[in-house]
């Protein structure tokens, strides 16, 4: 590749939002680039590392980074994986000390996990693909907490359906946000065990519905149906879940240009404060420049604050787009509490998606001033896994070892909370003082957890309790206080605000500082609210694509 190109609109990040809005880019007919700092993968190349891998409880596995493209990787040995069949922290001491590349500034750990390969982290997530509620979208002006957003639900909903129909979105129609059309899929057929859920919840006043999600009941998109193989993540190994390897492959198609391995590290402008080219590395740590008209930052909500911070000069001394001071501030995730317990009814759990049904009606209330909303979510991983290692942990062996692994097998299971985070600007992302291979400073995370969510982790354990009392639970086994699993929503860090001295990009996420740089990615969210984030991004990148085309 040559050392300089050009383009009509650069994309930096492949993810899927970057993705999305690079094919509808060059569907208007625009010269689009894709700059992104990972490798190429394939869905069979991520199967065969799983299926190799040594660790099998280590989702990360398939997904080893590149040098020049380090990201967060937990291991067993740091003290800070969270297990993936039952959602219980291993330990916090590790994820203090981080893991050789987001760096811990405290008070609380922060163990963010994602990727950087041409499509990004979604090809490994659940596909849990909720819409906010409409009151997400005021909560200072209804609760006196957080920040409004600089959009309403109303407007938004339009760009939440193409969206839906882009990623083939399943899901039962009583998830609580209005809806102008019908899904366009019913929803993966109903797992056993969570049917026995819904059926012992429903009199105790906990409706059970089937998670909103990027995955296939029927054909769709040219891609087959959920087999069923409790796969999701880290991998859906025949291709019924979307993800941004998929969107990548879609604005291929479209004409947009891919340069994978390509590590962007500085952000050039003019005396007017226009973009006018990047800078980036490649493997052999060789400096490429590019021109465009129009720039889309679309890293994570990490990796675009970093590259902001980086891109500094005598005009913008504190980086590109920050003369708020908010770029990296506003850092917000999902913290999760659980309770593992052993449930009367044989469950067998480990048939169909991994995370099929969850508790909806808990996500909003007057309480929202005081403490914290959630979401409930149902586990349907296989505990054969998590329940031998404990056993062996525990000293079980030889005929009493499968004794008491059938019966945990079949009765194990587990609830979690998906709970929202406020605002706060001291909650952010910094850079470091450590350096990564090609000389680019390291993230340092500074987080905390605040009153509000303990608040709400109080009210979800007790909302725990009663659910295992009307499953026949015994053998409880809760989350203990402060050491919560991280759902990698990362949210915040460049906000979206109508005041310039307070937001980093404006209701279309375009930059307040610079009238052809955009944002898109959960990074923009004002507020995590209670939804995995990946579909009102999706939908957000929608509407800055459509006011790109319009300008």
């Amino acid at each position: 590749m040559p050392a300089q190109l050009s383009c009509d609109v650069l994309v930096i990040g492949s993810g899927i939002c970057g993705a999305t809005l690079a094919e509808r880019a060059a569907r208007s007919g625009a010269a689009v680039l894709i700059l992104e700092a990972g490798p190429r993968v394939t869905r069979e190349q991520l199967v065969l590392r799983y299926r190799n891998a040594p660790r099998k409880g280590d989702w990360m596995a398939p997904y080893p980074p590149a040098p020049w493209a380090p990201h967060p990787v937990y291991q067993n040995d740091a003290g800070s994986r969270t297990d993936q069949a039952t959602g219980r922290i291993a330990g916090r001491e590790g994820a203090q000390k981080g893991n050789g590349y987001l760096v811990q500034a405290g008070p609380y750990p922060y163990p963010a996990e994602y990727i950087r390969v041409v499509g990004g982290t979604t090809w490994h997530w659940a596909a849990q693909a909720w819409r906010n509620l409409p009151n997400d979208f005021r909560l200072k002006s209804l609760y006196g907490v957080g920040r409004d957003w600089p959009l309403s639900y109303e407007e938004l909903e339009p760009y939440y359906y193409q969206a839906e129909v882009k990623l083939g979105v399943s899901g039962a129609p009583n998830t609580g946000s209005p809806r102008a059309r019908p899904f366009p899929m019913q929803p993966v057929a109903e797992a056993w065990a969570m049917r026995r859920f819904r059926e012992r919840l429903a009199p105790g006043g906990y409706p059970v519905v089937s998670n909103t999600t990027a995955r296939n009941s029927r054909p769709y998109g040219g891609r087959p149906p959920c087999c069923g193989a409790n796969n999701c993540q880290p991998i859906c190994p025949i291709d019924a879940q979307y993800h941004g390897g998929l969107a990548v492959a879609e604005a291929e198609q479209a004409g947009a240009r891919v340069s994978p391995n390509s590590v962007v590290y500085r952000i050039e402008h003019d005396d007017r404060g226009r973009i006018v080219a990047v800078h980036y590395f490649d493997p052999d740590k060789r400096s490429h420049r590019v021109t465009a008209r129009t720039f889309i930052l679309a890293a994570n909500g990490i990796e675009s604050p970093k590259l902001l911070l980086m891109s500094t000069s005598a005009k913008y001394p504190g980086g590109i787009a920050n003369s708020s001071g908010m770029v990296g501030r506003n850092l917000m995730d999902h913290p999760s509490s659980s309770l593992t317990f052993d449930a009367a009814d044989e469950l067998w759990l480990g048939r169909g998606p991994q995370s099929p049904a969850s508790i909806n009606t808990l996500r909003d209330g007057p309480f929202r001033s005081e403490r914290a909303a959630y979401r409930l979510d149902f586990t349907n991983i296989s505990q054969v896994r998590a329940a031998t290692e404990d056993l062996i942990a525990a000293g079980v062996y030889g005929a009493e070892l499968e004794r008491q692994l059938r019966l945990k097998a079949a009765h194990q299971c587990n609830v979690k909370n998906v709970i929202e985070v406020l605002p706060h600007p001291e909650n952010r992302i910094s850079l470091s003082a450590l350096k990564d291979a090609w000389g680019i400073p390291q993230p340092q995370v500074h987080y905390s957890i605040d009153a509000y969510v303990e608040k709400g982790m109080a009210a979800a354990r007790r909302d725990y309790a009663r659910i295992a009392q009307l499953m026949g639970g015994t053998n409880l086994r809760y989350t203990p206080d402060g050491q919560y699993a991280n759902n990698q929503h990362i949210t915040g860090t460049l906000s979206m605000g109508r005041d310039p001295k307070d937001s980093v990009v404006d209701a279309f996420g375009r930059t307040h500082d610079h009238p052809n740089l955009f944002v898109v990615g959960t990074g923009v969210m004002p507020t995590s609210a209670t939804s995995n984030s990946t579909l009102t991004a999706v939908a957000l990148a929608l509407r800055t694509a459509e006011h790109i085309d319009n300008a």
